[in-house]
This record gives structure tokens, C-alpha cells and sequence, in this order.
């Protein structure tokens, strides 16, 4: 982990709130991996403001990506920093995905949470895997970054609520067609999953139904980053782990939801 003032090098609006964030940041960049986050002091906050976390979307280069919303004040705030301007960076933090894979490695996200399996898709086609995405947002300027899979060769499965893209309905329904083809070959996978709880439950409950490997990411309110402070607590089957540190990726069978 480094604490790294990192230059601005490009900073879109890529539609319906949503932005997209590079950085020049060659030690966090060389160190992440995927799964893992950073934590951004945010300059037009004040002083005393808390960093905000997000996960690294890719790490290549001495380049650094983050996708991510304007829902309140932190990431606001964060849309008005301009290219050149520093920004003090700290990361990477937490625990990333394994990037090894028994079997069909199936991505699955939803919203923003596509955000750490598009560096997790690259990793694994560097590695010789093929990696499929299932992706699912309220409407199709929800499902984000899909340009970037398919330039890597990834095919993507999107879902919507409304059906202005893809299967009308929850992201589970093409991955539910999937495990069946899949299950119907003989055909082992691992799903690698990132989004709303709601879904995360649902996918994990996929992995350990099928006794199949599940990785999630817990998404909590990481305060310090860094384990201190204990508010990103996350319920499992060893008792309460911290997201920042023993996590945000952690296995299926060993989560536990209320």
C-alpha cells in the first residue's frame, strides 16, 4: 500500500451520472490487483472530509481507472477536479479476486459494480481463461463499460429491468440459462460477482447450491481503509470480518446474510 499523489489524466462524463477517471499513478497501478480499492482524498472537499473508496476498474501502464457515480457529496465533489490536477490516491487496499479458475469463469455485475470485473476480464484473458460477463442495470444507460469487454473478446449477457437492453428482468436470468447449459455438459464454473446486496446474495446462493466456487465483493462504508476503525464490518461464517482488510472479496460459503 502506498499513498500516492497521483495527476488527473483524463476525467469524462460517460452518461446518466455515471464518469470514468485516470490517473497517473505507476506504484498503485504496478501493485493492484483486481478486486481490490483505493482510497481518494477528494481536493474540493475540506481538509477534515473522510477519503471515499472505489474500486480500481483497471490498473495498466502506470494508468489508473475508476468508474463511478454522483450520489452525494464526496463524488460531487470529485467531478469537479480537472485534468491535471493531483489528487492524493491511497491503495491498493483489501483483498482482490483469485485469478486462477476451475472450470468456466462467469462474471456477473451489476451498475457500477461492473467496475472491478472489467480489470479481473483483462487479467483472466492475459492468463489464457475466457471469462463471460452477465451484467444487469435499471435501464441501459446503467450497463457500463460493455465496449470495453467485448474489445477484449468477453461476451457479455446484459439484463435490464425496463428491457431497453438485453433480457427484460434480473441479471440471474441469464446467468440461470448459463448454469443450466453448463450443468447440462458437465461443464464446472466459478462465478466472480460485484453489485447491489440483493443480487450478491443471489449469486452467492448459485455458487453454494451448485457446490461451485463463489467470489463476491462486499460492498460496506470503508471509513480509514485500513482496518482501524470497524465500520465496514461484513457477517460471516468466522464471525465479523472487516471489508477493508479481510476482504471485499470473499468466498460465497463463508458469508453469512441477514
Amino acid at each position: 500500500m502506498t499513498n500516492e499523489k497521483c495527476k488527473v489524466l483524463e476525467h469524462v462524463d460517460i452518461g446518466a451520472g455515471y464518469r470514468r477517471i485516470v490517473f497517473d499513478a505507476p506504484q498503485i497501478a504496478s501493485a493492484a490487483e483486481p478486486g481490490q480499492f483505493v482510497h481518494v482524498r477528494v481536493p474540493a472537499l475540506e481538509e477534515s472530509a473522510l477519503r471515499r473508496p472505489f474500486s480500481i476498474f483497471n490498473a495498466e501502464d502506470g494508468r489508473l481507472e475508476l468508474l463511478y457515480k454522483t450520489v452525494g457529496r464526496g463524488t460531487a465533489a470529485l467531478a469537479t477536479v480537472n485534468v491535471g490536477d493531483e489528487v492524493s490516491v491511497m491503495g491498493p487496499l483489501g483483498h482482490g479476486f483469485p485469478v486462477a479458475c476451475a472450470g468456466e469463469p462467469l462474471l456477473v455485475g451489476g451498475g457500477f459494480g461492473v467496475a472491478p470485473l472489467y480489470f479481473l476480464a483483462r487479467v483472466m484473458k492475459s492468463k489464457g481463461l475466457s471469462p463471460k460477463l452477465f451484467v444487469g442495470g435499471r435501464t441501459k444507460a446503467d450497463l457500463l463499460a460493455l465496449d470495453r469487454f467485448e474489445a477484449l473478446g468477453v461476451p457479455v449477457f446484459p439484463a435490464t429491468n425496463d428491457g431497453s437492453a438485453g433480457t427484460q428482468g434480473l441479471v440471474t436470468d441469464p446467468l440461470d440459462d448459463e448454469l443450466i447449459r453448463l450443468r447440462g455438459i458437465g461443464r464446472p464454473f466459478e462465478l466472480f460477482a460485484c453489485g447491489p446486496d440483493p443480487m450478491l446474495k443471489a449469486v452467492a446462493w448459485r455458487a453454494t447450491g451448485s457446490k461451485s466456487k463463489g467470489w463476491i465483493s462486499m460492498d460496506r462504508h470503508m471509513v480509514c481503509g485500513v482496518g482501524a476503525c470497524y465500520a465496514c464490518i461484513q457477517k460471516t461464517v468466522r464471525g465479523n470480518s472487516r471489508c477493508c482488510i479481510e476482504g471485499p472479496i470473499f468466498a460465497a460459503e463463508d458469508l453469512v446474510w441477514d
